[in-house]
C-alpha cells in the first residue's frame, strides 16, 4: 500500500487545551499514538472526545498547546497533512443526493486517486454494498450510510485513521465486520484513534485506552480485570 509524500508513524498531543467563549471543552490533554497501535478515547457525552477528534483532524485548531504528526505540526505539515488522515465522525460528509458508488468516486476523485471506478468498486465490496451502489444514499439506513463512510473515510489510505462513535447503528455482523476491518488496518501499520463510549465493543479494538471526563484526560492503566471494570475504577478515583 503507498503512502503520500508527507507521513509519520508517530503521533503526540501535547498539553492541548480548548475552549469556546467561557466554555472549557479540553484541559492540557497530552496523549501518544503510534503506528499499528489503536488507542480509544473513553468517556461520557459532553467529555470532549469530539473535540479532541476534530482539533486531530485539523477541523479545530488548539487554544494552547499541540499536536505533532511526526516531528511536525500540522501548519509544518502543510496540506500534504490532509492526504494522510481518514476521518468518520457523527456527520458523514455523503452526499444524499448521490448513489454510494458516485460518492465514493467522488471522494477518490477528490484525493487524486488513479482508477476512481476501481476503487469504488473495491469500497463497496469492503462495505458489503456491492448491491446497492447504484442506489441514492438518501434511501440507506443509517447502518448503511455508517458503513459508506467508513469506507469513504479510508479510500485514499490513510495513515491516520479518526473514529468518533464508529459503531453508531450497526448490527451485531456490521459491528464484527467493522472490529474486522480495524484489526486488518493495524496491521497495515495506520495509527487509529477511536471515540466511543459503547466499552464492550471498544474492548475488541483498542490496545491502549484514555478517559476523558470534563475535558481532562486520564489513562485506563492495564490490569487483570476487563476494561468496563477498569473504566469504572478510573472513573472513580477521578
Amino acid at each position: 500500500m503507498s503512502r503520500p509524500a508527507f507521513d509519520f508513524t508517530h503521533l503526540t498531543v501535547d498539553d492541548v487545551s480548548r475552549h469556546f467563549g467561557r466554555r472549557r471543552a479540553l484541559a492540557r490533554v497530552s496523549l501518544e499514538c503510534r503506528a499499528g497501535e489503536t488507542l480509544g478515547l473513553l468517556g461520557p457525552n459532553g467529555a470532549g472526545k469530539s473535540t479532541l477528534i476534530a482539533i486531530l483532524a485539523t477541523i479545530l485548531a488548539p487554544s494552547s498547546g499541540q499536536v505533532r504528526y511526526g516531528s511536525a505540526t500540522g501548519r509544518e505539515a502543510g496540506a500534504g497533512l490532509r492526504r494522510t488522515l481518514g476521518l468518520l465522525a457523527h456527520d458523514l460528509y455523503l452526499y444524499p443526493e448521490l448513489t454510494a458508488r458516485e460518492n465514493l468516486e467522488f471522494f477518490a476523485r477528490l484525493y487524486g486517486l488513479d482508477d476512481p471506478a476501481a476503487c469504488a468498486r473495491a469500497a463497496l465490496a469492503r462495505a458489503g454494498l456491492d448491491e446497492r451502489g447504484d442506489e441514492l444514499v438518501s434511501g440507506f439506513s443509517r447502518g448503511m450510510r455508517q458503513r459508506l463512510a467508513l469506507e469513504r473515510a479510508l479510500v485514499h489510505h490513510p495513515r491516520l485513521v479518526l473514529l468518533d462513535e464508529p459503531f453508531t447503528g450497526l448490527d451485531d455482523r456490521s459491528s464484527a465486520r467493522l472490529i474486522e476491518r480495524l484489526a486488518d488496518l493495524k496491521k497495515d501499520g495506520c495509527l487509529l484513534i477511536v471515540a466511543t463510549h459503547d466499552i464492550g465493543l471498544a474492548e475488541h479494538v483498542i490496545d491502549r485506552a484514555v478517559m476523558l471526563q470534563d475535558g481532562r484526560a486520564m489513562p485506563i492503566p492495564d490490569g487483570t480485570g476487563g476494561l468496563r471494570d477498569r473504566y469504572r475504577q478510573a472513573v472513580g478515583s477521578a
